[in-house]
């Protein structure tokens, strides 16, 4: 305890004992990082991590998985484009290439992110999972545990983000259903589902665009809405939606730029209440200010559902060997079932801190734009539900924020090295 105390206080001192391997699930080292530890390599984690190396702050990612934007690679789906043109998703100091479309591919994303990590050397310690930080008063440090690290820090940066783990919701009957039920998660694309009756349940950016690829492939998709939801057209006026809406934000209020949006929408798309899409009595923009629901930017889906390719249901009451029964009365057959029911965080389970996330919800209890700062030096990245614009945002205040506190107090500290366990 003497040289653990004189190693946090003393920048100069070198413990005498190096690692003490032990076995079981107990910690094999304990080290020191003198910068923050950020966790989780998403873009949320890039994003932060470039900032502070452009401060001449080190940092070190840890990361769960064996790569970068392991969501992205893993779990989305092969015709996933960015739904925001990419001026207002790029990461900071690096914007996409020129020659990239407006809305980059994911495979375009992808290589766009992997520059960014090789352009700022960022190196994340990837399959190692963080079961445990905790704040240590008694030092005023906080320890991040793996399975067999303790990682001692003074700021600890929260990227896991909004989309952890995948929400799977319990339908009666779920046992009962003979064909597959998979989370969008696993979906790639429909050529397996060819000829196939698919009910996709959520309307969201994801569940719209499954069932847009499931007509490309032939199938014959249906969409659960269970919610009123807001769809806008990507684009008006030659114009991306969302680009639009920010230009208006700057010269009117919230609810006069929703008024103006819905008066084009209905004008570009028509009465979405008639496909049995209802709108929420909040505009677009005030709904997301207040709940964080973002609309659907449509991409053709709309038309497939005019046209019959795409019916619509509203929630599920019960399942059966090959049947859904909706809570209309209604009953129909199908051969699979996707579930594109989103993504929540998982903070709560390994984070011990009441004050900066709800464990409710797992997110900021402060409204944006004050949640990425806690006490005690941590913070979070990626929890604004403004996507990558969101992030870059953090990322700033967040770099801005420690350079202040490592110029005037730990700029001295020497690089990694461990301590005694």
């Amino acid at each position: 305890m003497e040289e653990y105390a004189k190693s946090i206080h003393d920048p100069y001192f070198q413990p005498k004992t190096e690692v003490s391997m032990v076995t079981g699930h107990s910690l094999a080292s304990r080290v020191w990082v003198p910068g923050p530890v950020i966790v989780g390599a998403g873009p949320s984690g890039l994003a932060a991590a470039a900032s502070l190396k452009n401060q001449g702050i080190p940092v070190l990612i840890l990361e769960k998985t064996n790569c970068i934007a392991s969501l992205w690679q893993n779990k989305t789906y092969d015709r996933l484009c960015l739904h925001l043109p990419k001026q207002f998703c790029q990461l900071p100091f690096m914007p996409f290439p020129k020659d990239f479309p407006t809305y980059p591919s994911k495979q375009q994303f992808l290589a766009y992110l992997e520059a960014y990590a090789k352009n700022f050397d960022l190196n994340p310690v990837f399959n190692t999972t963080v079961v445990k930080a905790e704040y240590d008063g008694g030092c005023g440090l906080w320890r991040v545990q793996t399975k067999v690290t303790e990682y001692v820090c003074r700021w600890l940066v929260v990227a896991t983000g909004e989309n952890a783990e995948e929400v799977v919701p319990k339908i009666e009957g779920m046992n009962e259903f003979s064909g597959p039920i998979l989370h969008s998660s696993s979906y790639k694309s429909g050529d397996c589902f060819e000829n196939m009756n698919v009910l996709v349940v959520g309307c969201g950016n994801s569940g719209m665009e499954v069932c847009l690829d499931l007509c490309n492939y032939n199938a014959c998709p249906s969409l659960v809405v269970r919610d009123s939801l807001h769809v806008l057209p990507q684009e008006m006026l030659g114009r991306s939606t969302f680009g639009l809406s920010m230009w208006l934000l700057k010269w009117f209020p919230v609810r006069v730029v929703d008024r103006l949006l819905l008066l084009a929408s209905h004008f570009l798309i028509g009465d979405t209440n008639r496909l049995g899409l209802n709108r929420p009595k909040l505009g677009p923009l005030e709904l997301k200010n207040v709940s964080g629901k973002t609309p659907v930017l449509d991409v053709g889906t709309l038309e497939k559902i005019r046209s019959g390719g795409i019916k619509v249901y509203p929630g599920i009451k019960r399942l059966a060997c090959n049947t859904v029964e909706f809570v209309d009365g209604r009953m129909e057959k199908f051969e699979a079932i996707i579930l594109a029911t989103g993504y929540r965080s998982n903070v709560t389970t390994w984070l011990k801190d009441t004050n900066l996330f709800s464990k409710n919800d797992g997110f900021p209890t402060k409204p944006f734009p004050e949640g990425w700062k806690g006490d005690c030096g941590l913070y979070a990245i990626g929890f604004t539900k403004r996507g990558l614009l969101g992030t870059s945002m953090d990322a700033a205040k967040i770099a801005e924020d420690i350079a202040c506190q490592w110029n005037t107090d730990t700029k001295h500290f020497k690089p990694l090295r461990h301590l005694p366990a």
